[in-house]
């Protein structure tokens, strides 16, 4: 594999949206993606106000964020999708993407998890420690940056900045 290939291996991959559609990453080709997995009876859960806050704002710049709902951990998400759906809607007024349930750690790992955490390895080596963990990826499809559960949204925003500054 090239290092152009490597770059952007991350377009190579998809998802499923809550809505059921499959959702090729290419289509986020020269925007700064930020990934993370979801949950709605986290104590992080709150977090969802400071994503949606940073969407509102770098929308319009280049800046998506990816919603991964993830029962992995303590049983945080036990809902189907459309108390997912309700909950990010109705409780934090999330209107960035959403994707179906997923795991993100293990052999049944999503596809782009299990890419994300080889490029971008943790405290834990490549493991997911819990939900609202935060992968950056820049313009060109390249992993940048990966968050901890506890670092809050509005933290991320000066490395949004710098990336989006680069997607000009």
């Amino acid at each position: 594999m090239s290092t152009n290939d490597t770059n952007n291996a991350f377009y190579t991959l998809s998802a499923t949206s809550l809505q059921g559609k499959e959702i090729p990453m290419e289509q986020y080709q020269g925007k700064v993606v930020l990934v993370v997995n979801t949950a709605s009876q986290c104590s992080f859960t709150p977090q969802y106000e400071g994503l949606e806050a940073l969407y509102k704002k770098y929308q319009d710049k280049g800046l998506v964020i990816l919603g991964f709902p993830c029962n992995q951990f303590g049983n945080q998400e036990p809902g189907g999708k459309k108390e997912i759906e309700e909950g990010c809607l109705l409780n934090y007024g999330v209107s960035f993407p959403m994707f179906d349930k997923v795991d993100v750690n293990g052999k049944d790992a999503h596809p782009v998890f299990r890419y994300l955490k080889s490029e971008l390895g943790g405290l834990l080596g490549s493991w997911v420690k819990w939900n609202f963990t935060k992968f950056l990826v820049g313009p060109d499809g390249k992993p940048y940056k990966r968050f901890a559960p506890i670092t809050k949204p509005e933290k991320l925003a000066p490395e949004i900045e710098k990336l989006l500054a680069r997607a000009k």
